[in-house]
C-alpha cells in the first residue's frame, strides 16, 4: 500500500513538472533604433540581462514561464518599451518572465524588476536599474551615468569608468570594484557598503550609511582628499594623512580628515552609527 501510494505521488510530481515545462513560452522581438536609442524594460516577476549587440538591433528574448502573463512592445521612433503584462492574480512563478536583451552599445537602458536579477554589461549609454528585492549586477560600463535604485537587493558594481553613479540602496549591501568617475555617490539605510578602487582623479565619491559599515580600500599610492566621520560607531584609518582644517572636531576613533599625495579627489565618508574603515590595499 505505501509503495502504491509513493508511486502515485512520484507519478503526479512528474505530471506537474511536465505541465509546468509545457506552459514555458519561448519569444523573440526585433527592433530596428538608430544612435542613442532608449530601452525600456519592466518585469513583475524574473531576470533581466542587457549586453551590446551588433548594429542597430535590438533584440528581446523573452522565456514566459506560464499562459497567465504576456510581453507587450512598442516602439516610438528611436524609443522601445517592453511591459511584462499579468493576465490574472499571479505569483512569483506564474508570472515571471526572463529577458536577455542586446542593444547597441549607445543605447541608454532603463530596466526594473522586483524579484529577478538585474545584469548590465559592456555599454556606454546610461543605464538605470530600479527593483525591491532584485539583485543588481553592473560592469564594463564607461563614460556614462549608471542609476541604481533598490530596497533590499544587493547592488555589485565592477569596471565602472569615468562614470557618473549614483546607488541608492534601503537594506542591501553594495559592493563598487574598480569604479571611479566624476560622481559616485551611495547612500544605504543598513547595508553595508565596500569599496575597492583608486578614487580616481579630480572625482567626488560620497559613500554614506545609517547603520551599515563603510569599508573603503585604496593603494598607497592614491591621491585624495578625505573626511571621514561616524556619530556612533568606530572609525579606523590605516593611511599616513597631511592633516586639513574639518568643519568638526576631529576626534580619534569617531573622525578623522586629510589628505594623501596630490589630494586629486574628494572622498566623503559617513554613517551615524556604522563602522568605517579606510584601508590600505
Amino acid at each position: 500500500m505505501a509503495i502504491a501510494r509513493r508511486a502515485q505521488l512520484v507519478s503526479m510530481v512528474i505530471l506537474a513538472t511536465a505541465i509546468y515545462a509545457s506552459a514555458e513560452v519561448r519569444k523573440e522581438f526585433r527592433f530596428t533604433v538608430g544612435p542613442r536609442s532608449v530601452i525600456s524594460i519592466t518585469n513583475q516577476y524574473g531576470p533581466i540581462s542587457v549586453k551590446p549587440g551588433v548594429g542597430t538591433q535590438v533584440i528581446v528574448t523573452a522565456v514566459l514561464h506560464s499562459d497567465q502573463v504576456e510581453v507587450d512592445h512598442t516602439q516610438s521612433g528611436n524609443r522601445v518599451d517592453i511591459l511584462s503584462h499579468l493576465l490574472s492574480q499571479t505569483d512569483a512563478d506564474t508570472g515571471r518572465v526572463d529577458y536577455e536583451v542586446s542593444v547597441p552599445a549607445d543605447a541608454s537602458v532603463a530596466m526594473r524588476s522586483s524579484t529577478g536579477l538585474l545584469h548590465a554589461e559592456g555599454l556606454h549609454g546610461d543605464v538605470t536599474l530600479e527593483g525591491s528585492q532584485a539583485n543588481v549586477e553592473v560592469r564594463d560600463i564607461a563614460n556614462a551615468h549608471v542609476h541604481v535604485r533598490t530596497l533590499n537587493g544587493s547592488v555589485s558594481l565592477n569596471n565602472i569608468r569615468n562614470g557618473h553613479v549614483e546607488v541608492t540602496s534601503v537594506g542591501g549591501d553594495v559592493v563598487l570594484n574598480a569604479v571611479n568617475g566624476p560622481l559616485v555617490q551611495v547612500n544605504s539605510t543598513s547595508g553595508k557598503i565596500h569599496y575597492e578602487g583608486d578614487f580616481g582623479s579630480s572625482g567626488e565619491y560620497m559613500l554614506t550609511s545609517h547603520s551599515g559599515d563603510i569599508e573603503a580600500s585604496a593603494p598607497t599610492d592614491a591621491s585624495f582628499d578625505v573626511t571621514a566621520r561616524s556619530v556612533r560607531g568606530k572609525v579606523e584609518n590605516d593611511f599616513l594623512l597631511e592633516p586639513k582644517h574639518t568643519p568638526f572636531v576631529v576626534r580619534a576613533g569617531s573622525a578623522f580628515a586629510g589628505t594623501m599625495n596630490k589630494a586629486a579627489s574628494s572622498v566623503r565618508l559617513f554613517s551615524f552609527s556604522g563602522k568605517i574603515h579606510l584601508k590600505k590595499r
